[in-house]
């Protein structure tokens, strides 16, 4: 019985095809403006995402405390409280899975008749884990040339790209305050961070190379922590500060002469922040699509009254109510599904030209093109109810009469 009520509907849709169009066209602006503003808020949650993955895994930064010199306190991480022993004591902790040492140099690098001014960043073998930072060409150092404060070293693309333009790098020298160094390795481009600074642009040697033969120093820039897992990063960094205090021998009166900055909690509220975005642009595209709804009950309303003839006639030769009723229901059904398959290719093809044209990152979720689908039905569906209840409670002798 659903296939003549079904062709009956259409072809009463057919005969209005302007009107059928334009009550369409409410659901399709609906379902487009969901969809692309979907698609842009999420596809800033993934370019967020991707820049936390990018800090590294679960990341906790430890720092040496303020330095204090004739009373003028300088900022943090400017102290001398920090060594080699106190980030290896970090490994003691029950919730950290790899920690490294940190220092950094500022170097002119030279080879041949090139030379590039970066910096040089002293780190232990499990940087790479920690940073998320894998190694493009070449191989990462090893925990002997660590002990041995061995004069390795692995340059970013960006200073590969400078010194070595139309060559590999890997096994050339390269000079470091006249220090010679051999190139073991490339690293995977990262681009820009959050601020802005080029990761890229960046010497990577052994910690104790750098403190013992560029620096002089037995002191420790920072510490980079990885936690064991997301969920306990706030324990991780509880238990950091444990640890520190009773090696820095600091009574319960006394502030850290440390920071430990969890990366975790600010990425957390970065994602927060793009959620409740895309949660808010999804919702005020959402309207649309009740105003879209709201057409289509006027419409069918309008069709009632102009049918009521029509209703009567097809109940005095025999049809039900729940034939009628099916009947525009199928009518308001058919409207709210072929809006939203439209404004689905109509957002999908917005998204793509601001991604094309503007170089907004977008995302189009399936997800959200099934949910538009989806709403664009029960909209149809609920709007055109009342209209298709009221056709089917006509009296048929007073829809019979009416002119």
């Amino acid at each position: 019985m659903i296939g003549p009520v079904l062709k009956m509907a259409l072809r009463a849709l057919a005969r209005n095809k302007v009107r059928s169009a334009l009550t369409m066209l409410g659901i399709i602006i609906g379902v487009a403006s969901v969809i692309a503003m979907v698609s842009l808020g999420q596809g800033a949650q993934k370019q967020v995402q991707q820049q936390i993955n990018a800090m590294g895994t679960n990341l906790l930064i430890v720092m040496p405390g303020s330095q204090n010199m004739g009373g003028v306190r300088s900022g943090a991480g400017t102290g001398t409280t920090l060594t080699v022993d106190d980030v290896e004591a970090l490994t003691q902790a029950s919730t950290v899975a790899a920690v490294s040492p940190s220092v950094t140099a500022p170097v002119t690098v030279v080879t041949g008749n090139q030379n590039w001014s970066t910096r040089a960043l002293g780190v232990s073998t499990s940087y790479p884990q920690i940073r998320n930072h894998d190694v493009a060409s070449g191989e990462f150092f090893t925990n002997a040339d660590v002990r041995s404060a061995a004069r390795v070293a692995l340059i970013g693309s960006t200073v590969a790209n400078n010194l070595f333009p139309t060559s590999d790098p890997v096994g050339e020298t390269i000079r470091l305050r006249n220090l010679p160094f051999r190139v073991i390795g490339v690293l995977q481009t990262k681009g820009q961070s959050q601020m802005g600074q080029d990761q890229d642009d960046i010497i990577l040697i052994p910690y104790t190379t750098a403190m013992k033969k560029l620096l002089s120093t037995t002191q420790v820039s920072m510490a980079y922590v990885s936690a064991v897992s997301d969920q306990v990063t706030s324990e991780t960094e509880q238990e950091i500060t444990a640890i520190l205090r009773e090696r820095h021998s600091l009574r319960g009166n006394q502030e850290n002469d440390f920071t430990v900055r969890n990366l975790s909690a600010v990425a957390e509220t970065a994602q927060q922040t793009t959620r409740v975005l895309t949660i808010l642009l999804g919702s005020i595209a959402g309207v649309s699509l009740l105003v879209g709804g709201i057409g289509i009950m006027n419409i069918m309303l309008v069709s009632v009254t102009e049918r009521t003839r029509e209703i009567g006639i097809r109940m005095a030769v025999g049809a039900r109510s729940s034939h009628v009723r099916h009947q525009f229901l199928i009518e308001s059904l058919v409207l709210g599904l072929s809006g939203g398959l439209v404004g689905i290719l109509v957002g999908v093809g917005i998204s793509v030209s601001m991604s094309s044209v503007f170089s907004w990152p977008t995302l189009i979720s399936p997800v959200s093109i099934v949910v538009a689908a989806g709403f664009s039905m029960m909209i149809g569906a609920f709007f055109g109810y009342y209209p298709a209840r009221k056709a089917a409670n006509l009296d048929p002798i007073d829809a019979l009469r009416f002119e």
